[in-house]
Protein backbone atom coordinates (compact mmCIF):
# COMPACT_ATOMS: atom_id res chain seq x y z
CA UNK A 1 0.00 0.00 0.00
CA UNK A 2 1.04 3.20 -0.77
CA UNK A 3 2.59 5.76 2.02
CA UNK A 4 -0.16 7.26 4.44
CA UNK A 5 0.39 11.35 5.12
CA UNK A 6 -0.88 12.24 8.58
CA UNK A 7 -2.37 15.50 7.69
CA UNK A 8 -4.50 13.82 4.73
CA UNK A 9 -7.75 11.72 4.51
CA UNK A 10 -7.71 8.40 2.81
CA UNK A 11 -9.69 6.66 0.32
CA UNK A 12 -8.60 3.21 0.53
CA UNK A 13 -10.37 1.03 -2.40
CA UNK A 14 -9.19 -2.73 -1.62
CA UNK A 15 -11.05 -5.56 -0.75
CA UNK A 16 -8.02 -6.15 1.68
CA UNK A 17 -7.14 -2.75 2.60
CA UNK A 18 -6.82 -3.57 6.78
CA UNK A 19 -6.25 -7.20 6.12
CA UNK A 20 -3.13 -9.61 5.52
CA UNK A 21 -3.65 -11.74 2.65
CA UNK A 22 -3.85 -14.70 4.80
CA UNK A 23 -6.99 -12.99 6.66
CA UNK A 24 -8.86 -12.57 2.86
CA UNK A 25 -8.16 -16.29 2.44
CA UNK A 26 -9.25 -17.83 6.02
CA UNK A 27 -12.46 -15.52 6.85
CA UNK A 28 -13.88 -15.58 3.54
CA UNK A 29 -13.07 -18.69 0.99
CA UNK A 30 -15.86 -17.72 -0.94
CA UNK A 31 -14.30 -14.43 -2.05
CA UNK A 32 -13.47 -14.41 -6.19
CA UNK A 33 -9.65 -13.80 -6.20
CA UNK A 34 -10.47 -11.64 -9.41
CA UNK A 35 -11.86 -9.19 -6.86
CA UNK A 36 -9.30 -8.39 -5.32
CA UNK A 37 -8.86 -5.17 -7.39
CA UNK A 38 -6.61 -2.86 -5.79
CA UNK A 39 -4.81 -2.23 -2.90
CA UNK A 40 -3.54 1.02 -2.22
CA UNK A 41 -4.14 4.39 -0.11
CA UNK A 42 -5.18 7.47 -2.07
CA UNK A 43 -5.79 10.85 -1.00
CA UNK A 44 -8.99 12.23 -2.17
CA UNK A 45 -8.87 15.93 -0.47
CA UNK A 46 -9.30 18.18 -1.91
CA UNK A 47 -12.42 17.40 -4.24
CA UNK A 48 -9.78 18.51 -7.33
CA UNK A 49 -7.66 16.04 -7.07
CA UNK A 50 -10.38 12.94 -7.09
CA UNK A 51 -9.12 12.63 -11.03
CA UNK A 52 -6.76 10.22 -9.23
CA UNK A 53 -9.41 7.76 -7.36
CA UNK A 54 -11.51 8.08 -10.68
CA UNK A 55 -8.47 7.11 -13.39
CA UNK A 56 -7.44 3.99 -11.42
CA UNK A 57 -11.65 2.96 -10.49
CA UNK A 58 -11.67 2.94 -14.80
CA UNK A 59 -8.27 1.14 -15.15
CA UNK A 60 -8.94 -2.30 -12.68
CA UNK A 61 -12.99 -1.83 -12.46
CA UNK A 62 -14.71 -1.50 -9.15
CA UNK A 63 -16.57 -4.22 -7.38
CA UNK A 64 -15.49 -3.76 -3.68
CA UNK A 65 -14.30 -0.59 -1.99
CA UNK A 66 -13.49 -0.02 1.37
CA UNK A 67 -13.14 3.63 2.93
CA UNK A 68 -11.01 4.44 6.35
CA UNK A 69 -10.72 7.76 6.99
CA UNK A 70 -9.55 8.37 10.36
CA UNK A 71 -8.43 12.00 11.96
CA UNK A 72 -8.95 12.54 15.81
CA UNK A 73 -9.37 16.09 17.38
CA UNK A 74 -10.09 16.95 21.02
CA UNK A 75 -12.77 18.71 22.26
CA UNK A 76 -16.13 20.13 22.31
CA UNK A 77 -17.91 22.84 20.79
CA UNK A 78 -16.44 25.51 22.87
CA UNK A 79 -12.90 24.17 23.22
CA UNK A 80 -12.87 23.38 19.19
CA UNK A 81 -12.07 25.86 16.69
CA UNK A 82 -14.28 26.23 13.51
CA UNK A 83 -10.94 25.76 11.09
CA UNK A 84 -10.49 22.26 13.54
CA UNK A 85 -14.10 21.32 12.93
CA UNK A 86 -14.32 22.13 9.25
CA UNK A 87 -10.86 20.02 8.67
CA UNK A 88 -12.68 16.85 10.78
CA UNK A 89 -15.79 16.99 9.20
CA UNK A 90 -13.83 17.26 5.27
CA UNK A 91 -11.36 14.34 6.15
CA UNK A 92 -13.82 12.01 8.50
CA UNK A 93 -17.11 12.69 6.09
CA UNK A 94 -16.53 14.38 2.97
CA UNK A 95 -13.94 11.90 1.80
CA UNK A 96 -16.50 9.08 2.31
CA UNK A 97 -18.99 11.05 0.43
CA UNK A 98 -16.18 11.81 -2.19
CA UNK A 99 -15.45 8.01 -2.39
CA UNK A 100 -19.09 7.11 -3.10
CA UNK A 101 -19.61 9.65 -5.46
CA UNK A 102 -16.49 8.35 -7.91
CA UNK A 103 -17.03 4.38 -6.63
CA UNK A 104 -20.82 4.49 -7.67
CA UNK A 105 -20.91 5.11 -11.28
CA UNK A 106 -18.47 2.04 -12.00
CA UNK A 107 -20.83 -0.67 -9.76
CA UNK A 108 -24.14 1.05 -11.14
CA UNK A 109 -22.43 0.39 -14.91
CA UNK A 110 -21.83 -3.43 -13.45
CA UNK A 111 -24.97 -3.67 -11.73
CA UNK A 112 -23.15 -5.03 -8.74
CA UNK A 113 -20.87 -3.72 -5.83
CA UNK A 114 -19.70 -3.58 -2.44
CA UNK A 115 -18.80 -0.73 -0.38
CA UNK A 116 -17.47 -1.19 3.24
CA UNK A 117 -17.26 2.22 5.12
CA UNK A 118 -15.51 2.15 8.34
CA UNK A 119 -17.08 4.23 11.46
CA UNK A 120 -16.48 4.35 15.45
CA UNK A 121 -17.68 3.13 18.10
CA UNK A 122 -17.50 7.07 18.71
CA UNK A 123 -20.05 7.75 16.41
CA UNK A 124 -22.70 5.84 18.64
CA UNK A 125 -21.94 6.22 22.54
CA UNK A 126 -19.54 8.86 24.68
CA UNK A 127 -16.37 6.97 24.21
CA UNK A 128 -14.35 8.22 27.39
CA UNK A 129 -13.19 11.72 25.78
CA UNK A 130 -15.16 14.83 23.97
CA UNK A 131 -13.89 14.58 20.49
CA UNK A 132 -16.86 16.35 19.28
CA UNK A 133 -16.01 16.48 15.77
CA UNK A 134 -14.82 12.72 15.03
CA UNK A 135 -17.99 11.73 16.74
CA UNK A 136 -20.67 13.27 14.58
CA UNK A 137 -18.24 12.50 11.60
CA UNK A 138 -18.54 8.91 12.13
CA UNK A 139 -22.33 9.08 13.47
CA UNK A 140 -22.70 10.62 9.95
CA UNK A 141 -20.82 7.70 8.48
CA UNK A 142 -23.11 4.98 9.66
CA UNK A 143 -25.97 7.10 8.34
CA UNK A 144 -24.74 8.13 4.71
CA UNK A 145 -24.19 4.51 4.20
CA UNK A 146 -27.62 3.16 5.24
CA UNK A 147 -28.94 5.92 2.91
CA UNK A 148 -26.60 5.00 -0.09
CA UNK A 149 -27.57 1.39 0.69
CA UNK A 150 -31.08 1.48 -0.02
CA UNK A 151 -30.70 3.94 -3.08
CA UNK A 152 -28.64 1.94 -4.17
CA UNK A 153 -29.74 -1.81 -3.43
CA UNK A 154 -31.61 -1.98 -7.10
CA UNK A 155 -28.27 -1.83 -8.83
CA UNK A 156 -26.37 -4.73 -6.74
CA UNK A 157 -25.20 -2.51 -4.70
CA UNK A 158 -24.80 -3.36 -1.01
CA UNK A 159 -23.28 -0.88 1.61
CA UNK A 160 -22.37 -1.87 5.43
CA UNK A 161 -20.12 -0.49 7.67
CA UNK A 162 -17.94 -1.65 10.28
CA UNK A 163 -17.70 -0.19 13.50
CA UNK A 164 -14.35 -0.42 15.48
CA UNK A 165 -13.86 -0.02 19.13
CA UNK A 166 -10.11 0.64 20.48
CA UNK A 167 -7.71 -1.04 18.18
CA UNK A 168 -3.77 -1.27 18.16
CA UNK A 169 -3.05 1.15 15.19
CA UNK A 170 0.15 3.68 14.98
CA UNK A 171 -2.78 6.30 14.93
CA UNK A 172 -4.01 5.18 18.09
CA UNK A 173 -0.90 4.32 19.99
CA UNK A 174 -0.05 8.25 18.92
CA UNK A 175 -3.21 9.49 21.01
CA UNK A 176 -2.59 6.96 24.23
CA UNK A 177 1.09 6.29 24.22
CA UNK A 178 1.04 5.65 27.65
CA UNK A 179 1.51 2.10 28.74
CA UNK A 180 -0.75 2.57 32.03
CA UNK A 181 -3.59 4.50 29.39
CA UNK A 182 -3.35 1.67 27.59
CA UNK A 183 -4.08 -0.54 30.43
CA UNK A 184 -6.77 1.19 31.96
CA UNK A 185 -8.65 0.98 28.11
CA UNK A 186 -8.00 -2.63 28.51
CA UNK A 187 -9.94 -3.08 31.50
CA UNK A 188 -13.16 -1.58 30.17
CA UNK A 189 -13.19 -4.55 27.38
CA UNK A 190 -15.02 -7.35 28.46
CA UNK A 191 -13.09 -9.60 25.76
CA UNK A 192 -9.68 -8.76 27.77
CA UNK A 193 -8.14 -7.35 25.10
CA UNK A 194 -7.80 -4.33 22.42
CA UNK A 195 -8.55 -5.09 18.84
CA UNK A 196 -5.92 -5.60 16.15
CA UNK A 197 -6.47 -4.76 11.97
CA UNK A 198 -6.81 -8.27 11.67
CA UNK A 199 -10.01 -8.17 13.80
CA UNK A 200 -11.35 -5.36 11.72
CA UNK A 201 -10.25 -6.82 8.09
CA UNK A 202 -11.93 -9.82 8.43
CA UNK A 203 -14.95 -7.85 9.58
CA UNK A 204 -14.46 -6.05 6.32
CA UNK A 205 -13.52 -8.91 4.29
CA UNK A 206 -16.92 -10.59 5.62
CA UNK A 207 -19.11 -7.70 4.24
CA UNK A 208 -17.14 -7.85 0.63
CA UNK A 209 -17.90 -11.63 0.46
CA UNK A 210 -20.91 -14.23 -0.79
CA UNK A 211 -21.68 -14.85 2.87
CA UNK A 212 -22.84 -11.29 3.05
CA UNK A 213 -24.85 -11.03 -0.19
CA UNK A 214 -28.18 -10.50 1.25
CA UNK A 215 -26.73 -7.61 3.72
CA UNK A 216 -26.71 -4.05 3.03
CA UNK A 217 -27.27 -0.93 5.32
CA UNK A 218 -25.98 -2.71 8.36
CA UNK A 219 -23.51 -1.21 11.03
CA UNK A 220 -21.07 -4.35 12.50
CA UNK A 221 -19.28 -3.25 16.18
CA UNK A 222 -16.16 -4.65 16.39
CA UNK A 223 -15.03 -4.11 19.81
CA UNK A 224 -14.75 -6.86 22.16
CA UNK A 225 -18.22 -5.98 23.97
CA UNK A 226 -17.30 -2.48 25.00
CA UNK A 227 -20.43 -1.25 23.77
CA UNK A 228 -22.51 -3.81 25.89
CA UNK A 229 -21.04 -2.19 28.91
CA UNK A 230 -21.94 0.84 30.71
CA UNK A 231 -18.63 3.40 30.78
CA UNK A 232 -16.05 3.48 33.12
Amino acid sequence: MASRSPSAARSAVAAGVWTPARVCQEATPGLDSGDMILQEALDILPSDTTGTLEARLAEVGARLAVEAAHKYAAGGPVEMSEAVWDTQVDQNLKSVFLTCKHVLPQMIERQRGAIVNIASTSGMRWTGAAQVAYAATKAGVIQLSRVVAVQHAAHGIRVNTVSPGPVVTEAYLGVLGISDQLEKLRQTIPLGRLGTIDDIGAAVMFFCSPAASWITGQNLLVAGGRTERSYQ
